[in-house]
C-alpha cells in the first residue's frame, strides 16, 4: 500500500506545497490526478476564497461559500466539493500514475468527499498523497488502517517519495 499524508504548520502552507509537488510531477510527464487548493485573499478582508484545481488541467472550482464577515461556521460548499470529486473520478482512468489530494478533511472523515476514490487508488496500487490537518489526522489514520506514512511538508521530499513508488511499480510491471 502506497499512501502518505503531510501537514504543514502554517495556514495554507500544505496547499502551496502540494501544488508544487503536482506541478513538478506533471512537468516530468507523470499522469497525476486529484486536486490542489488555491487560496485567494478577499478584498473585503474576510476569510480567503478557496478553490480547487482538478488535476491535471482544471477546471477550477470554488469550494468556499461567503457566509459574511461575522460568521465563524464552516465555509465549505459541500456540493462544490462533490462536483470536484466527480471531475476527478471521471478522469481517473487506467494509466494514472498517482493521486494527490489537497485535503483529507471533515467530509472524508465523515465518509464522503474523496474517501471512495482514495480507497480505489489504493486498491489499484496507485500511490496516494494527501494533505490533512490536526483535526482530521486521526480520522485519516483510522481510514488508512494506520498504514499511511506521515511525510515532512517538504515538496522535494514528497516528490521523491512519489517517484520512488512509481519507479518501484514500473520495475514490478516490467518483471
Amino acid at each position: 500500500m502506497h499512501i502518505a499524508y503531510t501537514m504543514a504548520p502554517g495556514r495554507g502552507d500544505t496547499d502551496l506545497i502540494l501544488a508544487r509537488v503536482a506541478d513538478t510531477l506533471l512537468s516530468r510527464g507523470y499522469r497525476v490526478r486529484g486536486t490542489v487548493q488555491i487560496n485567494t485573499d478577499r478584498a473585503d478582508a474576510g476569510p480567503c476564497d478557496m478553490d480547487v484545481k482538478v488535476l491535471p488541467a482544471g477546471p477550477v472550482i470554488r469550494i468556499s461559500q461567503s457566509l459574511g464577515r461575522a460568521s465563524h461556521g464552516c465555509r465549505l460548499d459541500p456540493s462544490a466539493l462533490e462536483a470536484a470529486v466527480g471531475h476527478v473520478t471521471a478522469s481517473f482512468a487506467p494509466g494514472v500514475d498517482c493521486l494527490i489530494l489537497n485535503k483529507f478533511g471533515k467530509h472524508e472523515a465523515e465518509g464522503r468527499g474523496f474517501r471512495d476514490l482514495i480507497a480505489e487508488a489504493v486498491m489499484q496500487d496507485i500511490p496516494v498523497l494527501v494533505g490533512t490537518n490536526g483535526l482530521n489526522a486521526k480520522a485519516f489514520m483510522d481510514f488508512s488502517g494506520g498504514l499511511a506514512a506521515e511525510l515532512p511538508p517538504v515538496a522535494e521530499g514528497l516528490v521523491s517519495w512519489l517517484e520512488a513508488r512509481l519507479k518501484q511499480k514500473e520495475r514490478q510491471t516490467a518483471a
